[in-house]
């Protein structure tokens, strides 16, 4: 009887030593759910768009304005304005969006959270996105 006390006593202690020295688990970095926050920043529109900034707005709208707010005017609680200074051409050139929407960003200007990478658009996708996003900063001074 003391034996099997003995193991029963051992067993118990190494189970308990396992879950005590396991190392903790990483945290979990989900995308934001978009809340509906109010715009960051108000945004003045162009009179006209490019040709090619008129299918980027319909990308941006379908696939980033959840987040990014209408006309990337950012939304409080949820992630940045894209019609800021802070993303001005010489600083994220467009290589740098590009790179945002296909493999994500972790947080670095925001205190948002990371960016996750945005599904199923291509670079080509993008690049009309940019095109939207450029010309909303040119006409909001951003250059």
């Amino acid at each position: 009887m003391n034996r099997n006390l003995l193991l029963v006593a051992v067993v118990g202690a190494s189970a308990a030593a396992v879950f005590v020295l396991q190392p903790p688990k990483a945290p979990v970095v989900t995308a934001l759910a978009p809340t509906g926050g109010a715009a960051i920043v108000d945004v003045a529109l162009p009179a006209t768009y490019s040709q090619d900034a008129q299918i980027g707005k319909r990308g941006f709208d379908n696939n980033c304005a959840k987040c990014h707010g209408e006309n990337a005017g950012g939304q409080n609680g949820v992630a940045p304005a894209l019609v800021h200074s802070t993303y001005r051409p010489n600083h994220h050139a467009d290589e740098a969006i590009q790179r945002a929407v296909g493999n994500g960003v972790r947080s670095h200007h925001w205190r948002f959270g990371d960016m996750p990478a945005v599904e199923g658009l291509t670079r080509a996708d993008v690049s009309y996105i940019i095109a939207y996003i450029r010309e909303l900063q040119q006409e909001n001074g951003i250059n």
